[in-house]
């Protein structure tokens, strides 16, 4: 299994449990909400009035700062890099997705936000640049020490944790996208196409030359 069948697995396996996040993303939408060129979300038959203001009240909101959206950024594009297949996670828009889900669901923000403070401080006292400052090297040299929850130290116990949440997120975001439905083959309901009895079903009840 490659990099990107077992990172599919992992966003499969998240879509399963109705993305856990909580977010209202179908698949074949994309994964940030909609929005009219006000950037206010878009009207969509069968939504409640109430849902599209909450809707809006959350896209008027920032939660993270400029430093904190580089840093993830570079983190969803590392969990799921562009390939022959598809873009990258940012291509899809998984930044903006995560920047919402945080606002949609608060107990998200300080998880994350403590988690970026992490990544950061153990940058600065090993390497001494913040994450987004590493070279790509260190960046992957740590993220390894986190990414495997069984092989991980004791005291890199939050980073575990942060990179579990940032990977659930990335994963979620990318696999409800346009980009990510694509990437899986989904090609969503479609209706059935009757063409008829079967011929070896006819020609079982000897009606093979029947005509109507």
């Amino acid at each position: 299994m490659n990099r990107r069948e077992s990172l599919k697995a992992i966003g499969l396996g998240t879509l399963t449990t109705g993305l856990l996040i909580g977010v209202g993303c179908k698949p074949g939408e994309k994964a940030a909400p909609e929005t009219t060129a006000a950037g206010k979300a878009a009207a969509v038959p069968g939504r409640m009035p109430e849902e599209v203001e909450r809707e809006n009240k959350i896209k008027a909101e920032k939660y993270f700062d400029e430093h904190e959206m580089a840093t993830i950024t570079i983190l969803a594009d590392i969990i799921i890099p562009k390939d022959a297949h598809s873009g990258s996670a940012s291509d899809a828009g998984v930044p903006a997705f995560i920047e919402f889900i945080v606002k949609d669901i608060p107990s998200h923000k300080l998880p994350m936000r403590g988690g970026l403070k992490w990544l950061d401080m153990h940058c600065l006292n090993t390497y001494g640049n913040p994450f987004i400052k590493c070279s790509s090297k260190q960046q992957t040299e740590l993220l390894d020490q986190i990414a495997y929850p069984s092989k991980a130290k004791p005291e890199m116990a939050q980073g575990v944790a942060f990179f579990n949440r940032m990977r659930d997120l990335t994963a979620s975001g990318f696999w409800s996208s346009e980009m990510g439905t694509k990437d899986i083959g989904y090609a969503g309901n479609a209706p059935n196409k009757w063409t008829g009895v079967p011929a070896d079903v006819l020609k079982q009840y000897g009606m093979e030359n029947v005509t109507i």
